[in-house]
């Protein structure tokens, strides 16, 4: 591979890394603001199923990518108030709440799918890469950061509103220190559970527009199982990213750049690896990323544990 080749490859690589990275950035995020209140769910990846089917039903229905991610978004929230309702209210235990969540995700959209779409064999328009005027000339950055869709752009967005509004804000304030000292918050008279619920909308809302990411940004057809574990990567995502947006994008990016490779590398001829090894990448990396990012760390103290109001 000489010089010119390797510099294609390698913008192509870059650019793919984040379009890849997209539905991780979005969950994840919205991960970090569920954890940082103290709730754990582990019920990302059905989260993200079900904004993958609302987002395609509603953009085939409508035409319309902004109904279709909006939608997304709404499925998302709709199942962040069922796990919100058990988990909150009712303080039934988080992780076994988010495995059901997460069963009825895969389960319920794999039945409305092949109920009312898979017989039509008809995809979806979906968001078109925009030329940023100039940069995307530019070479080798032009292709990789300056040629995506607007979904994609929209990530760095995200990232920074979330850091504002959790580092620069009352709200985001009180919302950390729900997940810490819920006890405190309580007494200054604040409502646990309501900030608790706020968390749980936003993360959820984040992880079912990162679902319909999927359908509306990089497929036009929703497939079951679209998501092939994006969700559950989130939450390693989450770790290793020190409970930081910020972090959550740039360690998400990471694992898109092992999605990207291992899809480039499967059409080299010249790699004799096993197609099944360069599938597994992302997944290898997770492992890898929980064995090593030992211990809590800068975890909230009362993640996962219910909080009884005075």
């Amino acid at each position: 591979m000489d010089d010119m080749m390797f510099f294609t490859f390698l913008a192509a690589l870059m650019g793919a890394a984040w379009r890849l990275a997209t539905p991780l950035i979005f969950a994840s995020i919205g991960a970090v603001f569920s954890e940082r209140a103290g709730v754990l769910n582990i019920g990302l990846e059905g989260t993200m199923l079900v904004g993958a089917f609302c987002g395609f039903a509603a953009a085939f229905a409508t035409g319309s990518i902004p109904l279709g991610l909006l939608a997304g978004v709404g499925g998302g929230m709709l199942f962040g108030l069922v796990f919100a309702f058990f988990t909150i209210t009712i303080k039934a235990d988080q992780i076994v709440v988010g495995a059901a969540l997460n069963l009825l995700g895969m389960g319920l959209t794999a039945f409305l799918f092949r109920t009312y779409y898979v017989s039509t064999g008809k995809g979806i328009e979906i968001a078109q890469p925009v030329h940023i005027p100039w940069l995307s000339d530019l070479p080798f950055l032009g292709e990789a950061f300056f040629r995506q869709n607007l979904i994609v752009y929209s990530t760095i967005l995200t990232a920074i509103l979330a850091t504002l509004v959790l580092y620069r804000t009352a709200f985001g304030l009180t919302l950390r220190a729900v997940g810490e000292h819920p006890k405190a918050v309580d007494v200054a008279g604040r409502n646990v559970a309501t900030y608790r619920y706020a968390a749980v909308m936003v993360g959820t809302g984040l992880a079912g527009l990162g679902g319909a990411f999927l359908t509306l940004g990089h497929s036009n057809q929703f497939v079951e199982g679209i998501t092939s574990g994006r969700g559950f990567i989130a939450l390693a995502v989450v770790v290793f990213a020190r409970w930081s947006p910020i972090g959550a994008f740039f360690v998400s990016l990471l694992f898109g750049l092992f999605y990207a490779l291992q899809l480039m590398l499967q059409a080299q001829a010249s790699v004799v690896v096993p197609y099944q090894v360069l599938q597994a990448l992302p997944y290898i990396m997770t492992i890898i990323t929980l064995v090593f990012v030992r211990g809590k760390g800068a975890a909230p103290s009362k993640l996962g544990q219910p909080y009884e109001m005075r």
